[in-house]
């Protein structure tokens, strides 16, 4: 377990530098999948990421592990079928992380769906991504749908489809499944940025020139193959080999707004499409309801996308005219997020019709990169890019790997048996956070949260409940704010507070309660400067304001 510690950055760069099998640039959910596909296999594996793990992307999508029921209209086939099957895999090996999700799909007269081709189209949906039984497509007439959630729009309503998507925390399961990597052998590490390659005699990329962005020094990674894979940043990669050619990103940005239930009493996942034909969801978690997401050509600041005035006035204009009742308005926003997709380009395609499919790119120079995809199949595309190796390696050296073996390979936390265990693990372990005194409700969303590591943070949340008195911390928040530094990679405060509990979308409230608390405590175990604290809080405050809009 020491190797998931953030005080154990030296010793992990130290490991970096020893020869890797396979260098991955990038720790998003590819990365993330390629690297625990290339470990599990035998493959001496490293992994770095220039800001913090899944700080991109991987954070900030529409939060679905989802069977990719839009794609039957772009007439996606093998899409649809992949992503169906995969859906079920990523559910099986991390239950925690990914929740199944009744979601209807009204249709009006005049809309995009009608009921004929809504009913055939989720007949196909059910057949092509291997839907359970249970889960299979209901069809219902208006007033069924109007039971189902009171707040849609009832004029012109024709009806509705009823079928089933999946949840997830984007964050957590890429956290999760580079901590699975890690437990196998991978020497991963955020705040690491790939300046420059290296080149063999040949010609041919054999590492990089890496920089720790905490201590700003520079060191080498050798290895025997590299994949880029950035994200969005992949286009500039290539261009650092001088291998950007042919097919080439496009960049959409998606956006998404979150309501407290106090004002948006969702009470069913709704999947519409908005005045100009586009598709949304509305979907409840918790007690908020969060709704997105736009998709608009994007050509800004990569590392910092932003919601623009345009795209709150926009989904708030979707969300009021799908529900009318509610009259929202921007002061009923509790927070926000934008987010950048990378796609293959496709000329004369809207952002919202180009596909999702991934590729791969093998440079002149052997630099393999890993372009387009989706949330839902990390895991397929991780495969293709390993083996994409294992070819090139037993070609050119003649070292032989095993197969993929990941599809039934539970992830960190995953250890609960299957989603069918893990209602049964569920129920023991609040039974055992109560027995610590804590409230049922903070039990479950911890177990909801950690899977099977929660028997850690119950641990941490025994010992250290009297360090937690004297700090003036919360004995939950010590407990997570420990596991996410000595466990989970976390080194900053918007590392806490965004991808290792939620909170800065999810719980905001609790961002400006516990924020002194949390830098104090990062200060303290970091021993930063002055200077360091200022900087850290300074990043979370310019966040949270983004996150609130207070700056448009």
């Amino acid at each position: 377990m020491a190797n998931y510690s953030s005080h154990k950055r030296a010793q992990i760069i130290q490991n970096l530098q020893q020869e890797l099998d396979l260098l991955v640039i990038g720790g998003g959910i590819t990365g993330a999948g390629i690297s625990l596909d290339a470990t599990k296999r035998g493959m001496n594996t490293g992994l770095i990421e220039m800001q913090d793990f899944a700080a991109g992307t991987s954070s900030r999508s529409t939060k679905l592990v989802h069977g990719g029921l839009r794609y039957l209209k772009q007439f996606e086939i093998g899409l649809v079928a992949e992503v169906g099957k995969e859906r079920a895999i990523v559910y099986e090996n991390g239950p925690h992380v990914t929740t199944p999700e009744w979601m209807m799909l009204p249709f009006y007269k005049g809309g995009t769906f009608g009921p004929l081709s809504t009913n055939l189209g989720l007949r196909v949906y059910d057949f092509l991504a291997g839907v359970k039984k249970q889960e299979r497509r209901e069809m219902f007439q208006p007033k069924k749908a109007l039971q189902k959630e009171p707040l849609l729009q009832s004029e012109a309503l024709k009806g509705a489809g009823y079928y089933v998507e999946y949840k997830t925390d984007d964050a957590r399961l890429t956290i999760e499944v580079l901590k699975k990597s890690v437990e196998l052998g991978t020497d991963a590490l955020n705040y690491v940025k790939a300046t420059e390659f290296l080149y063999d005699e040949h010609g041919r990329i054999c590492g990089v020139v890496a920089e720790d962005q905490v201590s700003k020094q520079s060191f080498e990674i050798r290895a025997k193959k590299v994949i880029n894979a950035t994200g969005p940043w992949v286009d500039e990669m290539r261009e650092q080999d001088g291998s950007k050619q042919g097919k080439t990103l496009q960049l959409t940005k998606g956006v998404h707004l979150v309501f407290s239930q106090d004002v948006f009493p969702l009470h069913q996942a709704i999947y519409f499409d908005t005045p100009d034909k586009r598709m949304i969801f509305a979907i409840p978690r918790g007690d908020k309801t969060y709704v997105g997401t736009t998709d608009t050509t994007y050509e800004s600041d990569i590392s910092h996308p932003t919601v623009t005035r345009e795209d709150r006035d926009y989904l708030l204009h979707a969300i009021n005219d799908m529900f009318p009742s509610l009259s929202l308005t921007i002061h009923h926003i509790d927070s926000s997020w934008a987010g950048v997709r990378p796609l293959i380009s496709e000329e004369g395609k809207d952002p919202s019709e180009i596909s999702r499919k991934d590729e791969i790119f093998v440079s002149n120079s052997g630099l393999i990169s890993m372009a387009g995809g989706k949330l839902t199949g990390y895991r397929k595309m991780a495969e293709e890019a390993v083996d994409k190796v294992v070819a090139i390696l037993q070609d050119e050296a003649g070292i032989l790997f095993e197969k993929s073996s990941t599809m039934h390979l539970p992830i960190s936390g995953g250890n609960v048996g299957g989603s069918k265990g893990f209602m049964t693990y569920q129920e023991e372990q609040i039974a055992v956070g109560e027995g610590l005194g804590m409230a049922r409700q903070d039990a479950e969303q911890l177990v909801q949260q950690y899977g099977s590591n929660v028997e850690v943070i119950f641990d941490l949340y025994s010992k250290h409940k009297q360090e937690a008195e004297k700090e003036n911390i919360e004995p939950i928040v010590l407990a997570t704010l420990i596991y996410a530094i000595e466990y989970e990679f976390a080194y900053t405060p918007l590392d806490y507070f965004v991808r290792r509990t939620g909170e800065m979308f999810f719980d905001i409230g609790k961002v400006e309660t516990q924020k002194d608390d949390v830098i104090a405590y990062m200060a303290k175990a970091f021993e930063w400067t002055s200077e360091e604290k200022a900087h850290y809080e300074n990043e979370l405050m310019e966040a949270y304001k983004e996150a609130k809009l207070m700056n448009i």
